[in-house]
C-alpha cells in the first residue's frame, strides 16, 4: 500500500545491498600469508603486518579517496615497509605479485545481502523515491550496478564518487531540493554515510556490522534533534520508513 507521505531514501551500496568487505579481508587473508612466507626468518608477527596495513590503507583514503590503486598499494607499501625495516631486499617481482592481488579484490562476483530485492520492491510499493550512492571508481562501481540489475530500482538517481564525504552529501540533496523532513540515508559507514546524513539535517539509518573496516568507525557528531536508528538487518529498513510515515500522518 502507497504512503501518503513519500520518503527520499538514499542507499548505500558496498556493504549495504551488496557484500565488499568480505572480499578485501579474504585477500589480506592471502596477503598475511605471503608476508609470513616471505619474512619467515624475521621477527615480524601478522598483527604487525595487519595493523600497518591498515595504518597505511585507511591514510590512502584521505589522500585518494575510493580509487581502486588505493588497496593494492597499500599492500605494496606495507611490503617495503618491512622490507627497508628488516633490511631485506625489495623484488619488484614480490611487488609485481602484490599488485595483482590487490586489484583482484575487484574482479570478485557480486552478491547481494539477504533481502535486497524484498527491501528495494517493498519501499517503492510503498510509493517511496530510491537513491544509490557509492564511493568508488565509475566503471568498477557501475559493474555492480549492472550486474544486480539496481537501474530497475535506481532510474537515474544513481551517483557514484571518489570522496564520499559531507560535501558530497550536502551537494545530492541540495541539488535533488529533497525536503530534509522526508528524506533518509541507508548505509553501514559511520564516516561517509551516517555522519554527513546527520550533519545535512536528514534521518539515517546504520546498518551495524558485525565486521567492519576501521575506516568506517568514527565516534559520531550529533546534532541536536539529531534522528538514527541502529539496525542489522536491511530487511528491518521498509518497517522503519512506514512507522515513521504512520506518525507524521497522526
Amino acid at each position: 500500500m502507497k504512503s501518503s507521505l513519500k520518503q527520499q531514501i538514499i542507499f548505500d551500496l558496498d556493504d549495504t545491498l551488496i557484500h565488499c568487505n568480505k572480499y578485501f579481508n579474504l585477500t589480506l587473508g592471502d596477503f598475511l600469508e605471503l608476508m609470513q612466507e616471505w619474512f619467515c626468518d624475521y621477527e615480524i608477527t601478522v598483527e604487525d603486518i595487519r595493523q600497518k596495513q591498515i595504518e597505511i590503507d585507511v591514510s590512502g583514503v584521505t589522500k585518494y579517496g575510493f580509487a581502486s590503486h588505493r588497496f593494492p598499494q597499500s599492500l605494496i607499501d606495507t611490503y617495503v615497509y618491512f622490507s627497508k625495516k628488516v633490511n631485506r631486499p625489495i623484488d619488484t617481482n614480490e611487488q609485481t605479485q602484490l599488485q595483482k592481488l590487490g586489484m583482484s579484490v575487484y574482479d570478485q562476483e557480486v552478491e547481494a545481502y539477504p533481502g535486497m530485492v524484498e527491501t528495494l520492491e517493498c519501499l517503492l510499493e510503498q510509493g517511496h523515491t530510491l537513491h544509490l550512492y557509492t564511493g568508488g571508481e565509475q566503471m568498477i562501481q557501475q559493474r555492480k550496478i549492472d550486474q544486480m540489475k539496481l537501474g530497475e530500482y535506481f532510474k537515474d538517481r544513481i551517483y557514484i564518487t571518489r570522496h564520499k564525504n559531507i560535501e558530497a552529501f550536502e551537494k545530492i540533496v541540495s541539488e535533488g531540493q529533497m525536503d530534509r523532513n522526508h528524506t533518509w540515508m541507508v548505509g553501514n559507514s559511520l564516516r561517509t554515510d551516517i555522519e554527513p546524513a546527520l550533519t545535512a539535517g536528514v534521518h539515517a539509518i546504520y546498518i551495524e556490522q558485525d565486521m567492519e573496516w576501521k575506516y568506517n568507525l568514527i565516534e559520531l557528531n550529533k546534532p541536536e534533534n539529531y534522528s538514527l536508528h541502529t539496525i542489522k538487518d536491511l530487511t528491518d529498513v521498509p518497517k522503519i520508513i512506514s512507522e515513521y510515515t504512520k506518525q507524521q500522518t497522526h
